[in-house]
């Protein structure tokens, strides 16, 4: 009997899907050759494969091409009463310092004054910077770590009031004021500067001032506003040599509009001019003997060197560091120049405080011609501060 047609094929149908299943997919190779894991793992590398045959005992980690910080340039943990005291009228004021924005590794020995002091004396020994106008800059220098924008918070009005309250409360003799740029100000925040310095001598008129500024965009009318502003000393700093400040400095500052801003204090009355070097940024001898007698040819009279430490790698690389020996010749150079004192600010902030407090002996009167003629020719610090009464 024969099958019907629709039967027929539905069993040659049903036989096709058994001979030949849909959906599978056929390997040109058998699945029996591949390796397991386990045979990998095997065939594999051993532990010893891995271990040197002579193994260090220490193992260095970081960038070991780079110059290494010497041992002269480390610092302790900040700590200490004065340090603590200092702080906490920081943060109840709202006032920012440069020894904060800036990452100073002296901000420990500058705060806490002297080791085993009595709080007096710790307070009288200590000091601080503090920064004015925020803590944030218009300027982008490569050296520098304080924040910037080209639009900061507006200025606090309190902010003159605050900071002469809070240096008058430390019994200090000797502070000093600097403050980030502010370009995007019609002033550059010259008359902001003046109102602190005024306030502060209202307040505690014994307090001698040093105003570290910025150069105002080139105005010097804004520069006379702070030196008529009954401060004591009036510095700004080159930073670097002549040739190195397109690469270390924001743009907009140029070697001879720093200088034009000392120059002009000066002219303006001022007593005491004041300007710092950076070393190990690239310099040579040649150009800081030039960078000298330019800030001599202007009558600056005093001149600090200092050693440039990367604030974070997103800032310029250290080119070397400088010894102390090299610190102490540019020292006795400068002196011979007829430079009123040099200071060598090597990670020591000693130094830093003997030259405030010389410049404060001079300026109180105490400081006779014969010793100012004895500091020129180089004599050691410790004659130059014993003798001065």
């Amino acid at each position: 009997m024969s099958r019907p047609a629709c039967s027929l094929r539905s069993f040659l149908r049903a036989s096709s899907a058994r001979s030949f299943p849909r959906n599978v997919r056929t390997l040109a190779t058998p699945s029996s050759s591949k390796t397991s894991f386990s045979q990998t793992l095997a065939e594999g590398p051993a532990l010893d494969d891995f271990i040197a045959g002579n193994v260090s005992d220490r193992v260095v980690l970081g960038n070991t091409t780079g110059p290494r910080l010497p041992s002269y340039l480390k610092t302790s943990i900040p700590k200490g009463a004065s340090f603590s005291k200092i702080k906490s009228d920081l943060r109840g004021l709202g006032l920012h310092t440069v020894c904060e924005e800036a990452r100073c590794p002296n901000i420990g020995d500058c705060w806490g004054g002297k080791e085993g002091a009595t709080p007096e004396e710790g307070r009288r020994a200590a000091t601080a910077t503090i920064m004015l106008m925020g803590d944030t800059c218009t300027r982008g220098c490569r050296f520098c770590s304080v924040k910037t924008s080209r639009a900061p918070p507006p200025l606090d009005p309190h902010e003159p009031e605050n900071t002469a309250e809070a240096i008058s409360r430390w019994g200090l003799g000797y502070i000093v004021l600097t403050s980030v740029d502010r370009d995007d100000l019609s002033d550059g925040g010259a008359h902001h500067f003046a109102e602190t310095i005024m306030k502060i001598k209202q307040k505690a008129p014994q307090i001698l001032v040093e105003a570290l500024t910025g150069d105002f965009a080139g105005s010097l009318a804004q520069v006379s506003v702070v030196a008529k502003s009954g401060l004591d000393v009036y510095a700004h700093n080159v930073e670097t040599v002549e040739a190195l400040t397109p690469f270390v400095r924001d743009r907009r500052a140029t070697f001879r509009q720093s200088l034009s801003v000392l120059e002009h204090a000066k002219k303006e009355g001022v007593r005491i001019t004041k300007t710092s070097i950076m070393l190990g940024v690239g310099e040579n001898e040649e150009q800081v003997m030039d960078a000298l007698r330019e800030l001599r040819n202007i009558d600056v009279d005093v001149v600090t060197f200092g050693q440039y430490m990367r604030p974070t790698k997103r800032h310029m690389k250290v080119d070397r560091y400088v010894t102390p020996t090299e610190f102490d010749r540019w020292k006795h150079v400068a002196e011979d120049m007829g430079f009123l004192y040099v200071a060598r600010l090597d990670a020591k902030p000693s130094d830093l405080q003997a030259g405030e407090y010389f410049i404060e002996n001079v300026l109180r009167g105490k400081a006779t011609e014969r010793r100012t003629t004895q500091l020129a020719n180089g004599e050691a610090l410790d004659d130059k501060l014993s003798s001065i009464s």
